[in-house]
């Protein structure tokens, strides 16, 4: 877990912390997207909770996972990917300097940011803690409560801009690295996954896919607009078994071993109906296991191939 240790290993108690608020992503979803950043004047409290969230998120971290279509972390993990296979870039750029143009200088410029980012500068080296706001920083969640404090055994009104400050942070890009701690906000900020709609329609246009089955129709309707349906076919087109001989051969001799009963043609085309479009799935992901040891039969949400 190399950027794990080196993100380790920075001396945070004394990094120059930096915090850039961002709005955005903006732009068409298959385009690549826009951000708006400004960089906030920050209090040494504030610097020092950040610092102090940065090493408590890393402290987390017992497994590096590698991130996937399909792969999910825990408490205790995260999922990493190259900085150079998302966008991450753009958004970097964005937050490269703290000019005089970009300074925060009213409550405008923090309202409605979707995500902030805390640059920790150590040396020549900078880690990008990067968080989704909450519901506060809205300009429709402001206006709707008045914040209170209670002091000398009375609460008071505090008519002053109110921010949360979130103990955890969604994913850290550091190097070439990003670790994913929340892969869902990561996704979000970056678009990494906004184009799978059209990974899709792709899909249904590829040759050996189409060759593959009867008819694609059901199991086209079967995926629709789901997210989750989305992920498994890109996963499927990632993973090709459609394109494997072999592997088509073993599954319409094997699948009855397997729980499976999905229909073929003559031809030993795949003939997908509503009620088997869920087995298709799980079998050209390779979802559906055999335990060596116990004989018994499972579903699982990844596989992670071993070397033995």
């Amino acid at each position: 877990m190399p950027a794990l240790e080196d993100l380790r290993s920075l001396d945070l108690a004394n990094a120059q912390v930096m915090l850039w608020a961002i709005k955005g992503p903006t732009g068409a979803a298959a385009e690549a997207p826009h951000f708006s950043g400004r960089w906030v004047d920050t209090a040494d409290e504030v610097d020092v909770a950040l610092k102090e969230t940065l090493v408590a998120e890393l402290a987390k971290i017992e497994e590096v996972i590698e991130y996937g279509l399909l792969a999910q972390n825990n408490e205790a993990s995260a999922l990493q990917i190259p900085t150079d296979e998302t966008h991450a870039g753009l958004l970097l750029d964005e937050v490269a300097a703290e000019l005089d143009g970009k300074k925060a200088s009213q409550i405008n410029h923090l309202l409605n940011s979707k995500f902030y980012i805390a640059k920790f500068i150590v040396g020549d080296q900078i880690a990008f803690a990067v968080r989704k706001t909450e519901p506060g920083w809205k300009t429709k969640k402001a206006a709707s409560f008045r914040n209170l404090y209670f002091a000398d055994q009375q609460l008071a009104i505090d008519d002053r801009p109110h921010f949360e400050l979130s103990k955890t942070f969604d994913f850290i890009i550091f190097g070439d690295t990003i670790l994913v701690r929340n892969k869902g906000a990561f996704e979000s900020v970056l678009r990494y996954k906004s184009t799978q709609r059209e990974d899709f329609v792709e899909l249904q246009a590829e040759v050996e896919f189409l060759a593959a089955f009867v008819d694609v129709t059901p199991l086209v309707e079967y995926v629709g607009d789901n997210k989750i349906q989305l992920r498994r076919a890109c996963a499927i087109r990632d993973k090709g078994h459609y394109r494997d001989a072999e592997f088509m051969q073993r599954l319409r001799e094997n699948q009855a071993e397997y729980g499976l009963v999905i229909q073929f043609d003559g031809d030993g085309k795949i003939i997908a109906t509503p009620e088997t479009c869920a087995q298709i799935m799980k079998a050209l992901l390779d979802h559906r296991l055999k335990s060596g040891f116990s004989t018994l039969v499972y579903d699982v949400q990844d596989t992670t191939p071993v070397q033995v």
